[in-house]
């Protein structure tokens, strides 16, 4: 597409989903294909282990559905999240001033890499999973579009959740009959939880998200016999799936995901218990 004199540069932040290139709506790809100019955290200048295959599976779900040559991807390198990554329930406070630290570093980034592009270029982000679930793209490109020298006229498209993924896969329903399902992270899942229980609060169903290190298993000696729907990679070849009782299986869904990132370099995840 050639690039043409506009007052407002379009940017489309598209949910593509938990990996397969199917998962992308119609919708989704019809955004894609406006965009002219793809921009990806290059998170490699921080060391992550993740990064480079995340980075081609990403690529992998352009070249699904765009023909090539038909737009650019430009790696932006992501600064490092410093202290709030160590994600201490009894850190909040300093959790979520590292964050936002973060987040002000890529929105400095992303600001000066779209000033640096023709204005007449469609800008895209792609976003795992669906914007609206615990990823920041559109806070962070609500703060580019107050930095840059052309005003943004932003799109959202919605994407197939991991939990959604989640819940097809292991064919069931997150929740009981007119029952609440509560989504989490791993950060403050055992916490919530605990709280829960001391308050009589019933929960219902947990979703957990961005656990990379099995919080879960801190409940194995006072709930040892939850259930626990797990999946990795879903979508992808490698995906893996593991359901029962939590006392039973957490073990080897922690051998199974370690060596889905041995051998892949990166595995993203989620569960749910009841």
């Amino acid at each position: 597409m050639s690039p043409q004199p506009v007052s407002v540069r379009r940017v489309h932040v598209v949910g593509i989903g938990a990996g397969d290139p199917r998962h992308l709506t119609l919708q989704a790809v019809d955004a894609l294909r406006e965009v002219d100019v793809f921009l990806v955290a290059d998170k490699e200048a921080d060391g992550s282990r993740d990064a480079r295959g995340l980075l081609e599976a990403r690529t992998a779900v352009l070249a699904a559905h765009l023909p090539p040559g038909s737009y650019q991807v430009v790696r932006v390198p992501d600064p490092p999240r410093g202290d709030g990554e160590r994600r201490d329930p009894a850190g909040r406070a300093a959790y979520l001033e590292g964050v936002r630290a973060w987040h002000r570093a890529r929105t400095q980034r992303y600001a000066e890499v779209l000033d640096g592009l023709d204005p007449g270029l469609v800008v895209g982000f792609l976003v795992w999973g669906d914007p609206a679930f615990y990823d920041s793209t559109i806070r962070v490109v609500d703060a580019v579009a107050e930095r840059v020298r052309v005003p943004l006229d932003v799109r959202v498209v919605p994407g197939i959740s991991a939990f959604q993924a989640l819940a097809a896969a292991q064919g069931t329903v997150l929740h009981e009959v007119g029952e609440p399902v509560h989504v989490t992270t791993g950060r403050r899942l055992v916490q919530e939880w605990r709280a829960a229980r001391a308050g009589g609060v019933e929960l219902g169903r947990v979703v957990v998200m961005l656990d990379g290190g099995l919080a879960c298993r801190e409940l194995v000696g006072e709930a040892p016999d939850l259930t626990i729907w797990w999946g990795a990679c879903l979508g992808l070849p490698q995906q893996e799936l593991r359901s029962g009782r939590l006392a039973d299986v957490v073990d080897e869904i922690a051998r199974v995901r370690a060596r889905i990132r041995a051998e892949h370099g990166w595995v993203m995840d989620v569960y749910a218990l009841g």
